[in-house]
């Protein structure tokens, strides 16, 4: 006969036994280490950019220059629905899950084996949202148990990364004002730190840091002079000195969005940030340099303040932001070792920069034609040419437009958001550039709230047979060992492996492979539709793994003007596709 005692505990073991055998798979975890580390390990992707540098590089070789061609889709995730726009968005993957957004701020957890959707969020947008250029969104940052990503109403979103549930959401800025946000945060020191979008309606660029866990703002910095940065709730430091080089009060409304993100570098411990384009685009209406606007800036990650900044274009006047990534490197100069920094500008120059100080140590033009600036100067400032700035409005005798000129690069730039990588095998940058051009003029403008602020006309046009040109480019020369053209712009970013390869995807819609020494095509596969994202790569039992997203869209089709017309043709998606070697030949 069986006691109560003994009833009891029977019971007591098979709840416990229940309890084990329905315990839920272990939370996502994702420590300061992991991103550190990420450009190290190959098993997952926690940050944009493959690192905090956001290099790009992958020390994953199984998938090679003898093989490559052998590679096969393993399976393709749709979208779906009507939101088929630009889709730029770089997956994150971690424990063998995909997290990836796409137009419109969604984002979805993908099952990384099966292709299985897990979750899908959808941000519920307002009427009225002001993105600039396609309603994209770049990724996510992924830290402890949440996702984040920012939204088209200028808001930063927490979400559980098991279940896809919103943890916090909180307001970068008013929506109506213009602000808005497309770019992935960016995880540091346990603080997740942000830029804003919205430079063309005269909203003034800023980065924030917050708290993964609530949300709240820890440091925000302005990067226009005269503004006031707050630390801990509290008012804190004037960025720059009030109308040093900004008249009246154009500051307040001065632009430098700083909307592509920022890089981090563990050995300087500091952070770097891109600032867009001056406001109004019309520059008469501001002389100056208009600091700290098309530049890039270090910051101190613990408070904020600005530890140097270097200004590509001053005062500029041709729409080139200065916000494309800077990218830390270290480069033998006479057998000593220099902590450097690269960064391709809108301006069709490409600077190495001491990235410990912001000094110029060279830079040259990557694109072929840039007939704005004659040259760089010792420090790195543009000896202008005159001839090519558009002319003012007020001394021209039609008062609605300032005489025309035509510029080389056009607005657009010489590389765009498309991000560029390193390879320390190589000791090359492999950069996404496009040769165009653009009859620009300036006319007269006055600020609305919500309305776009540019002061200027445009057109872009074609300079070749051809728009798009992958170049691998030798930092310490300037040279450029090779160069892939392509006939529609390159609008995706590159990624590089210790494969000897080079991946990046084409406007026309294919994922290509190249031999990252000779820039010798070696694979490619269609994808349905144009890719304007980054490709990724990580390793899963045993097997390497490629994946992009793909989805043609972004600017070029909304304000590439003749360019626009030449790629009409391109059809538009959404969807996000995985490959990898057959296992009989990724055993040989």
């Amino acid at each position: 006969m069986i006691t109560k005692r003994a009833m009891v505990l029977l019971l007591a073991g098979l709840f416990m036994a229940v309890a084990l055998a329905v315990k839920p798979a272990q939370a996502v975890d994702v420590t300061n280490e992991d991103i550190l580390n990420d450009q190290k390990t190959t098993d997952d992707v926690v940050s944009y950019g493959l690192g905090p540098r956001a290099q790009r590089f992958s020390p994953l070789d199984k998938i090679n220059k003898d093989n490559v061609g052998n590679l096969v889709p393993v399976w393709s995730f749709s979208f779906g629905g009507e939101k088929q726009r630009g889709q730029e968005s770089q997956p994150l993957i971690k424990d063998g899950v995909i997290y990836v957004t796409g137009s419109y701020s969604r984002m979805w957890a993908i099952d990384a084996k099966t292709g299985e959707e897990k979750w899908q969020y959808d941000a519920r947008l307002p009427e009225g949202i002001l993105p600039c250029c396609d309603v994209v969104n770049r990724g996510a940052a992924i830290y402890g148990d949440k996702v984040f990503f920012g939204t088209l109403d200028a808001k930063l979103v927490a979400l559980n990364a098991d279940t896809g549930k919103v943890v916090w959401r909180k307001d970068l800025g008013d929506f109506k004002a213009g602000y808005s946000y497309t770019a992935a945060p960016l995880i540091v020191d346990g603080k997740i730190i942000t830029g804003v979008s919205g430079g063309e309606f005269g909203v003034v660029g800023r980065v924030d840091a917050r708290d993964p866990e609530t949300g709240e703002l820890i440091w925000s910095r302005p990067v226009i002079e005269g503004h006031v940065g707050t630390l801990n709730g509290k008012p804190s430091t004037m960025t720059g000195k009030l109308n040093e080089s900004w008249p009246g009060d154009m500051w307040k409304l001065g632009g430098g969005a700083t909307w592509l993100g920022g890089t981090y570098d563990p050995d300087t411990k500091l952070v770097y940030f891109g600032t867009g384009n001056p406001a109004p685009w019309n520059s008469y209406m501001r002389p100056g340099d208009n600091k700290w606007t098309s530049a890039r800036l270090a910051l101190n990650p613990d408070n904020g303040e600005i530890v140097w900044g270097f200004q590509a274009t001053p005062n500029d006047s041709w729409d080139f932001d200065g916000v494309n990534e800077f990218i830390p490197f270290d480069m033998e100069v006479d057998g000593k070792t220099v902590k450097a920094g690269a960064t391709a500008d809108r301006n069709g120059f490409f600077y190495v920069l001491d990235r410990t100080n912001g000094k110029f140590i060279k830079g040259f033009k990557f694109v072929r034609d840039v007939n704005w600036a004659k040259g760089l100067d010792e420090n790195g400032r543009p000896i202008l040419d005159l001839n090519f700035k558009p002319g003012d409005p007020t001394k021209s005798s039609d008062p609605k437009k300032g005489k025309s000129v035509f510029a080389i690069p056009s607005f657009l730039g010489g590389k765009n958001h498309q991000p560029m990588a390193y390879s320390p095998q190589t000791g090359l940058f492999y950069v996404p550039s496009n040769e165009w051009g653009m009859d620009i003029w300036n006319t007269p403008v006055t600020y609305k709230k919500g309305a776009a602020y540019l002061g200027a006309g445009f057109t872009m046009k074609p300079m070749f047979d051809y728009v798009g040109s992958l170049k691998a480019i030798d930092p310490k020369s300037g040279e450029v060992k090779w160069e892939q053209r392509n006939k529609a712009p390159l609008w995706g970013g590159v990624l590089t492996t210790a494969g000897g390869l080079v991946f990046y995807g084409t406007a026309e819609g294919y994922l290509k492979a190249l031999d990252a020494e000779t820039g010798k095509e070696l694979w490619k596969f269609q994808t349905g539709s144009g890719i304007v994202a980054p490709p990724v790569t990580w390793e899963m039992d045993g097997e390497q793994y490629i994946a992009v997203t793909s989805g043609w869209g972004g600017a070029v089709p909304l304000w590439g003007g003749e360019i626009a017309k030449l790629v009409k043709y391109l059809n538009q998606g959404g969807s996000f596709w995985v490959f990898k070697l057959p296992k009989q030949l990724a055993a040989n």
